[in-house]
């Protein structure tokens, strides 16, 4: 039942995140009761978001044309960054901004509709992270079109950055060729003032790249970090959900023994009855016993006082 699994999926990752594990417990419980291995694997997998990767789902889930948007305009600004088109740029930086806003108090809105108690403690600077770095980089983009976020996302920097045209450097070579470089980028100022706008100097090339490589070496760092706490994750919450079972059983235990003592309980209400019952009957037959005993005795009394005046 994939259809239903994906239903059931969206409803799980559409709802606050506190109620996540309860429901993800109770769905593998029912594919698992319907023999469905496949929907029990899913399931089993799927980890429960922070409440900024919650406000993200729900702005993907119920407003999926904002996110169409958001998505659009990234693929303009990479465009554009590529292109080094000035004012096309300043433009699509001013919509980002606009967008962004947009996005981030559609997604208040929608957590306060879900729960008024909410309202003044949302991380929505996170929320507003997580959509910037969308729009740098096209993989968090699909992350958040998925509506399954689990972590809020982050960008170092805005948009792809050029790349220089480099040149091999020998040991011997590198005063002069820096000397050269000034020289060339001096040149260049002088000589192509009205390029400077379009493109970048040799130096801002250089600051660039270098810059690209600190946050391509970043990030690989972010990632085995992350790596490491989704390991982490996963092993609390499988510890989590074996608490969880053995908590169930244990509250079974406790129902079956009040159910017991439920039944004891109606047994000797009931035999304290019997008691009183037959305590009643007792009490009866006593009474009774006795006046049988006052009427023997009256007719022996009797047959003696006739004996006694009987004629010789």
């Amino acid at each position: 039942m994939p259809a239903a699994t994906d239903e059931i999926i969206r409803r799980m990752y559409e709802a606050p995140p506190e109620g996540f594990v309860a429901a993800r417990s109770a769905a593998i419980a029912d594919a698992k009761k319907a023999g469905d291995k496949i929907a029990v694997k899913r399931l089993t997998a799927l980890r429960k978001p922070t409440v900024a990767a919650w406000l993200v789902n729900l702005l993907a889930l119920r407003r999926p044309e904002l996110i169409d948007q958001l998505v659009e305009l990234a693929e303009g600004l990479r465009t554009a960054q590529r292109t080094l088109q000035g004012d096309e740029l300043r433009e699509l930086s001013t919509q980002r901004r606009q967008i962004v806003s947009a996005l981030v108090n559609e997604a208040r809105k929608l957590a306060v509709a879900e729960d008024r108690g909410l309202a003044g403690k949302l991380p929505l600077g996170e929320v507003e992270a997580t959509l910037t770095a969308a729009l740098a980089e096209p993989e968090i983009a699909e992350q958040v079109r998925s509506g399954r976020l689990v972590r809020a996302a982050s960008y170092a920097g805005f948009g792809e950055v050029p790349r220089p045209r480099l040149r091999l450097i020998s040991g011997a070579d590198e005063t002069a060729a820096d000397e050269d470089a000034d020289e060339d980028a001096e040149e260049e100022v002088s000589g192509e003032e009205g390029e400077a706008e379009a493109r970048p100097t040799a130096r801002e090339r250089v600051a660039a790249e270098k810059r690209r490589r600190e946050y391509a070496e970043r990030r690989r760092d972010l990632k085995r970090e992350l790596s490491a706490a989704q390991a982490a994750e996963k092993r609390a919450d499988d510890q989590l959900e074996r608490a969880e079972s053995a908590e169930r059983e244990a509250n079974h235990t406790v129902e079956d023994i009040d159910n017991e003592l439920a039944e004891l309980e109606r047994r000797r209400t009931e035999a304290q009855a019997e008691v009183g019952r037959r305590k009643l009957a007792r009490r009866t037959a006593e009474r009774e016993a006795a006046a049988a005993r006052r009427r023997v005795g009256d007719a022996e009394a009797a047959i003696e006082d006739l004996d006694a005046e009987a004629p010789e």
